[in-house]
Parts: C-alpha cells; structure tokens; sequence
C-alpha cells in the first residue's frame, strides 16, 4: 500500500497543477482513474481501493495524514514532534500513534498551508505562531532551528458542539448544585477569573458558563486566538490579536484589545486568558462599572493565581504591591479553579470567594472543594461556606 500510494501520488502530482482551481471532485475523479489504472497491474481489494483513495485526496487536497486524525471527535489533542513522531491525547490518555508525513517537507507544506490560511507567516525569522484551523482548533507551531528534531505542532481541539454546564454533569466535572450556583453568579454579574493548569478545560469551562448570560447584552470576546463557542448571543463582537509582521511593525495586543473595548459600550468582556501586561486593563475594566466579566489563567491553585496577576500586572506597570492587591480584591469575586486528575478526568476542585484582607494578604473563602476520598454515588463536592458578598445576588432575586 505505502508503494502504491508513493507511485499513484507521483502520477497525480506529475498530471495535474493542484494549485489550480480544481474542485474536490474533480480531484477525486482523477484519483479514481489513477487507481484503476494502478490495479490493472497490481490487484487491490474494496478496502484497500478506499483507503488508498482517501489517503491521496488528503495528501493533495488537505492536511494529509492530519487529516483523518481530525476527523475523529474523540481526539482532544494532536501533539507532532517531527514528521515522524506523531502523539494524540484521547479520552484522557496520551498515545503514540502509527501516523507519519512522509517526509519532513510534507509537514512544512502542511504547516505552510495552515498558516497561509490565517494570512500568518511562519519561518526562520518568525519560527513560532499561534494560529487556528477552520474548526476553531487551537493550534500551536515551532520550526527549526528553535525546534530541534524538526518542526513541531500541537493543535488543542474542541467539541464541534459547544459543552453546556448540563454536559460538565453528565462528565462528572461539577454537580447539580454547583450549576445552579454558578448560572446565578453569571445573571448576576459577578467577576469570575478561572484558573487551572494546561489541558485543565479552562476554555471548555468559560464557554459553558456564557449560557447563563442575558441573550439582549453586548459581549465582547478577546482572544490571542479566537476558540471561544459563544452561543445564542446576537450582540457579539469578537476581536483577535495580531502578532507583528517581518518588520516588527502592526502588531494588536491583548492589552490594546481591552483598552479598546472599553469604547465600544460592552456590557461584559471576556478576556479568554491572561498571561501577561493585559492583566491590568482587565482588572481596571472589572474595576469601572463592567461587572459580569470573565477570563481564564494557568495557575496550581486560586492562591497561586492571584500571585501570577500580581506578577503579570508588574510585567506593565511598576506600583507597589499591595496596590496592586486591592485592585485584584475589588475587581475579582470569585475565583474558579479547575484541574486534571491521574485518571485524566478534568473536575472542577475549588470555587473561592475574594473576601477582604488578611493581613496584607487577599482573603478568600471556599465555597466548593472537590473531596478526593469520596467514592460514593453522591456529590464529591463539598460546600465549606457561604457566599458572604450577596449585594449582586440580592439585585437580580428582587
């Protein structure tokens, strides 16, 4: 087969220009004669005829063998280290599969091709991008000579159907009662910051909780890469950074986007992850009358999160310290800290309420805590306090 392949792909390339404007089926019609005319001489059954048939279509027309790995749902991450080397994470493991691009520069066509759909550029001048597919996948790329065994790409990918709170129960991530806790903090418009380590479902979370938000308010979404499956709202404005160009100039960054957006009358901004300088315009923005507003950020913990603001803040911006600490307690009030466990179960492990002080230190306060020795039927959320902050709660019950 891989013979086969190699012989009917050279015929193909040598007969037609596939930079053409040529329609799929077209293609496919020529790849049907190319194959008959292969079996004449050397006998190939149904199934071998469908695969060696599929396979040239995406050699020429797609991704190549990248291809039928997106095509199947249950894969949650592609990881390619070199040509050769291909991982995929699915239903929670990590697995080395059988796949490979025939050579180094098929890959680099791929990645090429990826790339050039975003208008991007990517090469040895600029050998890393952040970029999407058509889905909506989030895809990440490194060439040589920063990638050392050979260009390298990982593409995190999400459901075609936007992941309700009801589906994060039927997973086990959270539980009735939680749902219905945190469908009132979205009415009523509290800040809610979401952390959680890579590959925890911060994305997947913050896309669940926009179903609880208003279907008449203005939304605007900011993102590096836009993967956010906000649905049902018709006032949405969605904006993407912009990395520079070859000659350093035109670059968007997420900090222009916030400070942008303020002008543009929202009624909620959702930031889809802080890492850096941005940090402060998206505190000043929970800050100056635009309540309900979310994002996400890598963090072990809600303690931890709250010193990585800090320090993101201070990458933009040198004030002091406890400054810096109560703009993050006014403008945050509920921190939400998802994580993976060994068995690759993503769970929601903690909702903290911001409290006040203790000390010079932000005070938080448990609301929910996942039990890691719970092992009955009922819920393995524990609820440790009461939201003590209800002003907002109370405006929305009447």
């Amino acid at each position: 087969m891989d013979n086969a392949f190699q012989i009917i792909e050279q015929r193909l390339f040598d007969g037609i220009d596939v930079a053409m404007d040529i329609d799929d089926d077209a293609i496919m019609d020529r790849i049907q004669e190319e194959i008959c005319i292969y079996a004449r001489d050397h006998p190939l059954d149904v199934d071998e005829r469908i695969k060696l048939q599929k396979e040239l279509f995406y050699s020429l027309r797609k991704y190549d063998v990248l291809s039928e790995l997106l095509e199947d749902e249950d894969i949650t991450e592609i990881m390619i280290n070199g040509f050769n080397h291909i991982f995929i994470e699915k239903r929670g493991k990590v697995i080395e599969t059988e796949w490979q691009f025939s050579s180094q520069e098929k890959l680099d066509d791929v990645i090429q091709q990826i790339v050039g759909a975003n208008n991007q550029v990517i090469n040895e001048t600029t050998p890393i991008v952040d970029t999407r597919l058509k889905d909506g996948s989030r895809v990440n790329i490194v060439l040589p000579p920063i990638a050392i065994d050979g260009s390298v790409m990982s593409i995190r990918r999400f459901s075609k159907e936007p992941i309700t709170l009801a589906k994060l129960i039927e997973l086990n991530s959270i539980d009735e009662s939680i749902k219905t806790f945190l469908g009132q903090l979205i009415k009523a418009r509290y800040n809610i910051f979401i952390s959680g380590g890579t590959g925890s479902g911060k994305t997947t979370f913050l896309n669940a909780l926009t179903e609880y938000v208003p279907r008449d308010e203005r939304v605007i979404t900011i993102e590096d890469a836009a993967e956010l499956q906000i649905i049902g709202i018709s006032n949405l404005v969605r904006l993407e950074s912009r990395r520079e160009n070859i000659e350093g100039d035109l670059e968007v960054t997420i900090r222009d986007l916030v400070r942008s957006s303020l002008r543009m009358r929202p009624d909620r901004i959702i930031v889809g992850e802080c890492r850096g300088a941005e940090a402060i315009e998206v505190l000043q923005a929970c800050n100056t009358g635009h309540d309900g507003s979310l994002s996400t950020g890598h963090a072990n913990s809600s303690v931890d999160m709250i010193s990585r603001l800090e320090t993101m803040v201070l990458q933009g911006m040198d004030i002091p310290i406890m400054a810096i600490r109560k703009q993050i307690a006014s403008a945050i009030d509920v921190f939400i800290h998802l994580g993976r466990l060994p068995s690759g179960e993503r769970k929601l492990l903690e909702i903290s309420e911001v409290v006040g002080f203790e000390g010079e230190d932000i005070k938080l306060s448990k609301l929910y805590e996942f039990d890691y020795e719970s092992k009955g039927n009922d819920s393995r959320w524990l609820k440790r306090n009461d939201l003590q902050n209800t002003d907002k709660l109370l405006r929305i019950q009447g």
